[in-house]
């Protein structure tokens, strides 16, 4: 067996269950209340939210998407650091959820979390971060 010399390997989460019900165009509220583990239903409320104008939903949403991908994350074997792939597409709750975390907290002036959240994308996947817009 081969060992990754330069940290732990990527994480790949599971399928999302609520993917094929948002992507059907499902309501994000009824999703997210038969499937409150799915971070890609509480990102997707989220960002709702966000272009709604509604900040502070926004980021109570975001911040339950959050917490229930560091769940899934843990589940996965990820402990505290590594890559969490875009291109991997049910990481992508994960990564739009702290992507949509950060940007809720920049409408309420939270600038400390918006940094912290910013940097844990990056960190987390770049290309992630590109493809959200927060890094070039």
């Amino acid at each position: 067996m081969v060992h990754n010399l330069l940290g732990p390997e990527p994480t790949l989460l599971p399928e999302d269950p609520a993917a094929a019900s948002l992507a059907r165009g499902d309501d994000p509220r009824t999703v997210a209340a038969h499937h409150p583990s799915s971070a890609l239903a509480w990102a997707t409320l989220a960002e709702k939210a966000l272009a709604a104008g509604d900040p502070v939903t926004a980021y109570a949403f975001a911040r339950a998407g959050y917490h229930r991908s560091l769940d899934q994350l843990r589940k996965a074997g990820w402990r505290g650091q590594g890559e969490v792939p875009w291109s991997h597409e049910p990481n992508r709750g994960f990564l739009c959820s702290v992507a949509a975390l950060a940007y809720a907290a920049d409408a309420i002036g939270e600038t400390e979390e918006r940094d912290r959240c910013t940097q844990f994308l990056q960190d987390s996947s770049l290309e992630g971060a590109v493809a959200l817009g927060l890094a070039e």
